[in-house]
Order: structure tokens, then sequence, then C-alpha cells
């Protein structure tokens, strides 16, 4: 009974958290798109931070290339990157551009035959006299069939295909897999819709049993006044029959022993 009643609470705990959580993610999903600014290929920053999804190995760990001194470090295929986008205010601009360190990776637009975007680290960044910065990137995995390729920015170059969208400043493989998978109908149906349907039937459960509980409660009450109008009932009836019982009954004897003596009656003399 005792494990039945834990379980019943664990249950109901897990229920919930999981329904503020959906919840939160439906609130989170909603600021994102009234707050979001959507660039050129529809990726969405907010708070000048973007998320993108890494489509490639190149930045996956490599014994050739030595990342232990750096905060970025292996990023897996199908992870989430979390990139400060470049600001739009020259001050600022310069600014970030200032604190750029070699190790940094950067994520950036950057055209072969056509346009792409890539996350790769710098080996090399350094000012090039016109007010702007060189900036050479390679990624981290040499073993790649693409070999290690080197893409040069300048970022004084405004007319340019190739510039930089923001310095990543964190990953998630984890948020990663779970958006790849909403991406799929079967992921859709199994993270979001099968367990929004679970938990409403739970709640609705759980809503049947409370009214079931409390009809229960009422019908209990009604049931407990009622043998308390039997008992008052028979009490009643039980103290009418003592006093009935209990009356003295006087007989026409005693009534009439107890009756006072008549007089006697006279009558005249009748003359002679």
């Amino acid at each position: 009974m005792k494990n039945k009643k834990t379980l019943k609470t664990i249950l109901s705990v897990t229920v919930n958290v999981l329904l503020y959580a959906f919840i939160a993610l439906c609130i989170f999903g909603i600021i994102v798109s009234i707050m979001s600014k959507k660039d050129s290929d529809g990726t969405a920053t907010i708070f000048g931070v973007q998320m993108r999804l890494v489509v490639s190995p190149s930045m996956e760990k490599c014994d050739q290339t030595d990342v232990s001194g750096f905060e970025i470090k292996d990023i897996k295929t199908k992870s989430v990157v979390f990139i400060k986008v470049v600001p739009d205010s020259v001050d600022e601009k310069n600014e970030f551009y200032k604190s750029l360190r070699k190790g940094d990776v950067l994520t950036f637009k950057y055209t072969y035959v056509t346009q792409e975007t890539i996350t790769h680290r710098i080996i090399d960044i350094y000012e090039n006299g016109r007010g702007g910065y060189i900036i050479k990137l390679q990624g981290d995995n040499k073993n790649t069939e693409d070999g290690v390729l080197t893409q040069i920015i300048d970022t004084s170059d405004e007319i340019s295909t190739n510039y930089v969208i923001g310095k990543v400043t964190a990953t998630s493989y984890l948020l990663g897999l779970f958006i790849y998978a909403l991406k799929s109908p079967i992921g859709l149906i199994c993270l979001i819709i099968l367990p929004s349907i679970i938990i409403m039937v739970l709640e609705i459960i759980k809503i049947v049993n409370v009214l079931s509980a409390e009809k229960k409660k009422k019908l209990q009450s009604a049931e407990e006044e009622l043998i308390l109008l039997r008992e008052k009932l028979k009490q009643l009836e039980s103290g009418e029959g003592k006093a009935t019982e209990s009356a003295p009954v006087e007989t026409v004897e005693s009534a009439t022993a107890n009756a006072p003596e008549s007089a006697p009656v006279e009558t005249p003399e009748t003359p002679a």
C-alpha cells in the first residue's frame, strides 16, 4: 500500500514537471518568434545571439589538432552552436573584432562556388592597415575527406560575400539531437504530440478522480446525516413510550372513594 502511494506521488510529480517544461518551451518559442530578428537565410537572432546546427564534421575532435587550451573544443555534427552576432554599430563592431583571439571559433559566410555557412577556428588574425582585420580560419578535423581548407576574411571589405556572422560562445550536442528529432515527423510525434496527449489524459483522469472523491464525500456525509436523524427519531419514539407507561390511571372506584359524602336529602312531611 505504501509503495503504491509512493509510486503514485512520483508519477504525479513527473507529470507536473513535464507539463511545466512543455508550457515553458511553448512560452520560450512564442517569445523567440516575437522578439527574434531573422537574417537573409532565415536564422533567428534574439538578444544578439543566434542558434545554428552544425551539419559537417569539420570541427570534431582530431588527434592532429591540439585544442586543450581553447574554450570551445569538440563540436560534433548535429550540435547546436550559440553565436554572439557581430554588432551593427561601427564602434561596437570594432570592439568585437578587437576582442577576437587565435583559437576563437567563428561562424561565417564564405563563397567557393556558392555561398556557404561555415564554423571554423581562427588560426591567425591581424590588422590589415585599413581599419579592419585579416582573419584566417581552419577546421579542427584534419581527417575529413575534403582535406584542410583555409578561409581568409577581410573585415574591411564591406561588399565581399565572405563575412563574419559572429563568435561561437557555447555548444550543445543534446539540444542539437533534440532539434534534429523535431524536424522529422516521427520525432515530432514522439517528443511533442505524444507527451502532450499523455499529459492531457493524465490531467483528465486526475480531474475525474477529484470529482469522484468529492461526490463520494458528499454521499458519505449525507449517509452520516441520515443515520443521525434515524438515531434521533428512535430516541424520540423511546422517550414518548416511557412517558405514556409512567402516567397514573384512576379507576372509577378510587374516584368514587375519594369523592366527598353527599348530605342526606330531607323529604317534606306529608300532612295527616
